[in-house]
């Protein structure tokens, strides 16, 4: 995965495919989705499952937990805005969350 900053475009282009995430602003370094579970307990799974999926690919989100919503944000600091490994863990902790549903 690499680690080189998309532009504009190709951020727009590869947030159509991971729906629900969203650029915290126009010309942020950040995306940001909000999970929610039926039970606080589900939203702690959850968080252990994205730490896992974190740790193996280097790449670490800001973590809420509010009850039994769960928010992550992403960016990658070392190239100063988002990358496609911020993309692609998105697409893993969506994966993830396909089995609180």
């Amino acid at each position: 995965m690499s680690r080189e900053r998309l532009n504009a475009a190709e951020l727009a282009q590869r947030l159509t495919g991971l729906a629900g995430w969203v650029q915290e602003e126009e010309g942020s370094k950040w995306i940001v989705k909000s999970y929610r579970f039926p039970a606080f307990m589900d939203g702690i799974a959850f968080v252990g499952e994205a730490a896992r999926l974190s740790e193996a690919a280097n790449h670490h989100p800001m973590i809420a937990i509010d009850y039994k919503k769960v928010t992550l944000r992403l960016t990658t600091w070392s190239a100063g805005g988002l990358t496609e490994l911020d993309l692609e863990l998105a697409a893993r902790f969506d994966e993830a969350y396909a089995s609180y549903r």
